[in-house]
């Protein structure tokens, strides 16, 4: 179709268009580009002699009105009106797409996405397997005496806060994504919960592999509790541990839509959870303000209590021939010191597995809605 000035100068197939132009007092030299020429013909805004442009607009708008090709359109037209009046449609019988279907929907482009952007996740897997090696050499086999408990404390403080601080590296993805979301939303397609619902299981399988990644490498490194039960209790706080620092970085980017502010709020936040959450102050030390206020919904402090639990629960550790043990234990006439000694230094105490995973799944969870209630709130 050409149009010009909102009117019709033709419309068929652009094969035809040369042969209507000849018939019609317009013959299109050999050697030029159809384009230019249809261009050059209808458009007067450029033309040095307006008057004269002005008219040849009028010729050819009159030429295609009184055309055989306009009125076999105008038939077309009616036929195609004839048939759209025998089956029309009323708007009330049109339903959009359910919430699963959406979702599903989404689950498969974010999946596509995943694996094509390398930021995404493939940066970060390498990032994560670079701080296992790291972890697993510069804690390399560490033993069984009382001068390696305080190796394994750092080991286990490091690997668990730094794995939730490099969640940082998802702050871009995620905004990438939520601007495709703010698009489509405003053109109706879906709502903020079919986004955080597929955002977050999507994530999972990604966040479970970085986790089993790390933990093959640095569990046996490291030297950590050799048990399977110590090995998989280690994986599922990781990969708690990764699923709220995730959660935590969907909410700041969902309420600062800005890379750099986003990135700040994120890394300032989980500063403060490594400072609250047990290891640079026990809890029994820490003061009454940090302590209730941020230390219980510190989810980097449920991560690491719980590694500690269960790297320390049922380990025992030598005292040294000079058998002054470092911490007291009901082994300590034996020249030994029970792993439950260090956790009581610490006021942990075991068999509440159960309750820190319940607190961590309702702090993500709690993550999770809040991020919601901000896509809800800003539109843009």
């Amino acid at each position: 179709m050409i149009l010009s000035g909102g009117r019709t100068c033709y419309f068929g197939p652009g094969s035809e268009m040369k042969a209507y132009l000849d018939k019609t007092g317009y013959p299109m030299p050999l050697q030029m580009n159809p384009a230019e020429f249809v261009l050059d013909l209808v458009s007067t805004d450029f033309a040095n002699d307006q008057e004269s442009a002005d008219a040849q607009l009028t010729r050819i708008l009159t030429n295609w009105e009184n055309s055989e090709e306009a009125s076999d359109v105008e038939t077309d037209v009616q036929k195609v009106a004839n048939i759209a009046e025998k089956h029309e449609i009323h708007s009330g019988s049109l339903q959009g797409a359910g919430a699963v279907a959406t979702i599903f929907t989404l689950l498969h482009r974010s999946f596509i996405k995943s694996y094509r952007d390398v930021i995404a996740y493939g940066v970060r897997i390498i990032m994560y397997l670079g701080l296992a090696i790291m972890v697993g050499t510069v804690w390399l086999r560490l033993g069984s005496g009382q001068e390696n408990i305080q190796p394994f404390i750092n080991a286990i403080f490091f690997s668990s806060a730094f794995m939730s601080f490099m969640a940082v590296a998802y702050v871009p993805s995620f905004l990438e994504d939520r601007a495709t979301f703010i698009k489509e939303r405003s053109n109706g397609l879906y709502g903020p919960i079919s986004f955080v619902i597929s955002n977050f299981i999507i994530g999972i399988p990604f966040l479970f592999f970085i986790t089993i990644l790390f933990a093959i490498v640095s569990f046996w490194l490291v030297n950590y509790s050799n048990t399977a039960t110590g090995f998989f209790t280690f994986v599922m706080w990781l990969f708690l541990d990764l699923l709220a620092a995730e959660s935590l970085v969907v909410l700041i980017s969902s309420i600062f839509p800005n890379f750099v502010i986003a990135l700040a709020l994120t890394a300032f936040t989980n500063g403060v959870w490594m400072c609250v959450g047990g290891f640079m102050v026990s809890p029994t030390v820490l003061n009454v303000f940090w302590r209730y206020v941020f230390h219980y919904i510190d989810y980097q402090a449920y991560v690491f209590q719980g590694m500690i639990v269960n790297e320390f629960a049922e380990r025992t550790f030598d005292c040294g021939s000079s058998c002054q043990c470092m911490y007291a234990s009901e082994l300590a006439s034996q020249c030994k010191i029970a792993g439950t000694g260090v956790l009581s230094s610490y006021g942990y105490a075991t068999g509440r597995t159960g309750k820190w995973v319940g607190i961590l799944l309702a702090i993500t969870a709690v993550y999770r809605f809040f991020g919601w209630g901000a896509l809800v709130l800003k539109k843009r």
